[in-house]
Parts: C-alpha cells; structure tokens; sequence
C-alpha cells in the first residue's frame, strides 16, 4: 500500500483529510487553554456503539461551555459515520476503532484573519483499540490505587462536560504510574468519596447490588449506563450514592466501566485485595456476559486473544 491509501482519513472543518494533513492553529483556543470539547464511542465487529447517545452526550458538553459546533447532531452522526465507513478498510477483521469527535471553540477574533478559519475547529476521526495492551486486564483483573489528587468539585467545573482539559485527572493518573506504571487511578472528590478516572466509572458490589458514584460527582460514562440498564433488566438494584474507601475495601467485588473496556473487574484497591481476589466475581461475570450479548460481540475474547 501506499503511504496515502494505508493512512486513515479524518474530517476537519469540512474536508476529509490523511491525518497527517490535518491541521490545527497552535492559537486554537483548544490548544491554549483545553477550550474543546470531545466525544469517543467504539465499534464492536466493525459496528459503531450508541453513536446517537454520544453525540448528544457532545451537544450537551458543547451547550454548558457556550460553543456553537456550526452544525446540528444529525449533521455530526453523517460525518462521523462517513468517517468510518472510509477508515474500515485499514482494520483486520478482529481489531476495532475508537471514534471521536472533537470541537474546540477555535480561534480568538484577532488570530483569525492570520490563520484563514473563522468558527470553531471541529474534527472526527478514529483510532485503533489498544486491544494488546490491555489484555491482561481481563485475565488479572485491574489494580486501582488512590492518588492524593482530588476531582474537580461541581461547584468549580461540572464533571458532566467532557473538555479537553484532563490535567486533573491526568495529575491523579501520573502520581499513580510513578507508583505502579500499570495501576490505575480513581480519584477521590473533594469530600473523600470515590469519584472516577481517566475515562472510567467504578462500581461497588456488596450482596448482589450495585452501587457507583452520583452522576453529579462524575462524566457519566455511556458504557456505566449500559451496565445500569442490564443490571436492572436482570433484576439488580443499583443505586447512585456516596461510596468511600471502606466501601471499596470491604465491596464483594468492584469493577470499571469504560469506553474500550466496556466492563473490567478490579483485583485490588491501594493494594487491598477485593472478593478474595476472584477474578471476575460472579455479578461482574454476569454483567459482563450481559454487555456481550447486548452488543453481539465476545470483546472479552477479542482482548485475551492478544495473551495468546
């Protein structure tokens, strides 16, 4: 293949680019201050994930910070999707795609005519699924640690809106890997309570129940509703509620929701090990059992094919 027909295509402000022709300002305002806003579903077989409901996760963050994307959702599915449909060909039959829309608010009023863009800077692409190197979640179970960074209260910045701006829970993540390079981390909030991670909600599990963290402490994860739906359908109470570090430690089971991992179990917290070490406990198999039929898709044997 050559250079142009093996590279993905992405859409940025109207055009469908190579990646490596895409081009952003460095005075984009996304660039300067993390003033964007993004959204990431996944496929499974090649399928797209829940795009309608993550495209209008995106409006709802692009309404809070005051951005007008310069397009209606309907608008943004077609290009996501056409996106898509032109990177396709570039993925082997078991591999599968983050796809993302981004949109920054673009550029101050006095950079504009310099860089030739008035508007907001909007681009969709894709990315492969890190399949291997997450492998041995699924096999070993994931090991939480606690850093001493707390989340971003809701009075400060609503955690509902998902900005470019990550450095509070990228500060948590690297206190974390300078720890243990393969832990991840859940940042507490400002009262002590479990909040999330990178991308990633935690359930408790005590009894058969479930319970996680408000939705107004956190980015409620699309991935962290589907998992409240099956629950319930499969006659699960789940309740949103404060959780501390004694829940966690003295929980049946814990697990995370994700994008990518859809649902993983936890091994331990700060070192604490859940349910006896079990891995997956039997509420998170079943659940995880559950996603993989709501999906039609095995993604647990697409990530531990990679251990092979």
């Amino acid at each position: 293949m050559t250079r142009a027909a093996s590279e993905r295509i992405a859409y940025h402000n109207g055009q469908f680019l190579p990646e490596s022709q895409v081009r952003v300002p460095f005075r984009d305002r996304g660039f300067k201050y993390g003033d964007a806003v993004f959204d990431t579903t996944r496929t499974f077989g090649h399928r797209v994930f829940k795009l309608g409901e993550h495209v209008e996760r995106l409006y709802r963050s692009l309404r809070y910070l005051r951005i007008d994307p310069g397009m209606p959702p309907a608008r943004m599915i077609e290009i996501t999707e056409e996106v898509l449909h032109r990177n396709l060909p570039l993925l082997e039959p078991d591999e599968d795609y983050w796809v993302t829309q981004r949109v920054s608010r673009g550029l101050d009023p006095g950079e504009r005519r310099l860089f030739g863009q008035d508007g907001p800077t909007v681009i969709v692409e894709c990315l492969p699924l890190p399949l291997r190197e997450r492998a041995r979640l699924y096999r070993d179970g994931i090991r939480v640690l606690v850093p001493s960074v707390r989340r971003t209260p809701p009075e400060s910045l609503s955690p509902r809106t998902k900005t470019h701006n990550y450095l509070n829970v990228i500060a948590g993540d690297l206190e974390v890997k300078a720890r243990d390079p393969e832990a991840w981390a859940i940042l507490l909030d400002t009262a002590g309570n479990l909040a999330e991670g990178i991308g990633s909600n935690i359930f408790l599990v005590r009894g058969g129940a479930l319970a996680t963290p408000h939705e107004q402490q956190v980015l409620a994860g699309i991935s962290r509703q589907t998992v409240i739906d099956l629950a319930r359908a499969a006659g699960l109470t789940v309740v949103e509620k404060d959780l501390d570090l004694f829940d966690a430690y003295t929980a049946d089971e814990v697990f995370l929701t994700s994008t990518s991992l859809c649902i993983c179990p936890v091994r331990s917290v700060n070192d604490v090990a859940i349910g006896g070490g079990r891995v997956p406990g039997p509420v998170t198999g079943q659940l995880t059992e559950a996603y993989c039929r709501f999906v039609d898709f095995d993604f647990v044997a697409q990530y531990l094919k990679r251990l092979e």
